[in-house]
């Protein structure tokens, strides 16, 4: 197929699955682990870093297989992210791997430069810590090196960008979610290679502003509005300009969210930018739960689920051979 094919098909799968989430669920609490994940420590740049693990029961450890990077929120976890996006029974039933990292104090140094956040004021290298987390998980399980992606939410989400910018050469594909590229970081924004990327961010998202500027709650950096970032990625993956906009089924009217899906295929390597633009979302995990009031981080927007709709944008993107 070619790549121009690949990348057709590709987005005509992410448009399949954008289909209604499940009915609403009572908002994750950080408890314990899901016990069927399995918790794993290791020391990067001095530092005791962890990260929760899952392979599918009874997967071959030596059948390469894809792995997925999903990272928490500010002031999350590794619990909650896994609790949020329900990833680990989707790669059960997909057959994937997937590693849920902690941050240092619950913040991923994201690029925003700022210094509200411990791992931002002391210049902690998270992108060490995913490179050994990597290198980790392929001790125990073989890792498919051309299907290695990454996804995170909010500043999860910004840091996705950091880490494929940096690591482009090893991350196949990300998918942000309601976390833009930060302003300081966008000015040294080089990928090496082309990176697939499906963003996903709300219009009416009352911290994370599609238009870009100023993170809600004060002295907490900013970010680029949501269309330069867009920009930056084309750009950098050698995207022709021609876009291809669709309007989503409106499955649930009673969301207040319309979902528009904007893809720029035929890029370098057979890589795709796509903008799945939430309209009237907010700060939350489309087809997640509510885990806040609506007054304080916006609707969530029921048209889309987002844990599947990014695992068949995965799925459908690689790395070139």
């Amino acid at each position: 197929m070619s790549h121009a094919s690949r990348a057709r098909a590709g987005a005509l799968v992410v448009a399949v699955l954008l289909v209604a989430a499940a009915s609403c669920a009572k908002p994750p609490r950080v408890t314990r682990p899901d016990p069927a994940l399995l918790e794993r420590d290791l020391e990067v740049g001095g530092r005791e870093r962890s990260y929760l693990f899952f392979a599918p029961p009874g997967a071959d450890p030596k059948t390469p297989r894809p792995l997925v990077l999903v990272f928490h929120g500010g002031g999350g976890s590794a619990t909650s992210a896994a609790r949020l996006t329900r990833f680990r029974p989707l790669a059960a039933e997909q057959g994937f791997l997937v590693a849920f990292p902690n941050a240092v104090g619950g913040h991923w140094n994201d690029g925003r430069d700022d210094d509200f956040a411990a791992s931002m004021r002391e210049n902690v290298d998270d992108v060490a810590f995913v490179d050994a987390l990597i290198d980790d998980v392929a001790r125990t399980h073989a890792v498919d090196p051309r299907r290695i992606y990454a996804t995170g939410v909010s500043n999860g989400g910004i840091f996705v960008h950091r880490l494929a910018a940096e690591r482009a050469s090893r991350i196949a594909a990300i998918a942000p979610v309601v976390g833009g590229i930060a302003e300081p970081f966008a000015k040294r924004f080089a990928p090496a290679a082309p990176v697939s990327v499906l963003v996903i961010q709300a219009t009416d998202d009352p911290l994370m502003p599609y238009d870009g500027g100023a993170v809600e709650g004060g002295g907490r950096g900013r970010i680029v509005a949501t269309d330069t970032a867009v920009h930056l990625w084309s750009l950098h993956d050698g995207c022709p300009r021609a876009v291809r906009s669709e309007r989503l089924p409106d499955s649930d009217p009673t969301d207040g969210c319309l979902a528009t899906l904007e893809t720029r295929s035929g890029c370098r390597d057979g890589s795709v930018v796509s903008l799945l633009r939430l309209d009237g979302g907010g700060h939350t995990w489309p087809g997640g739960p509510a885990y806040l009031p609506r007054s304080a981080v916006g609707a969530v927007c029921r048209d889309v689920d987002a844990t599947r709709t990014i695992w068949a944008f995965f799925a459908a993107h690689p790395k070139p051979e």
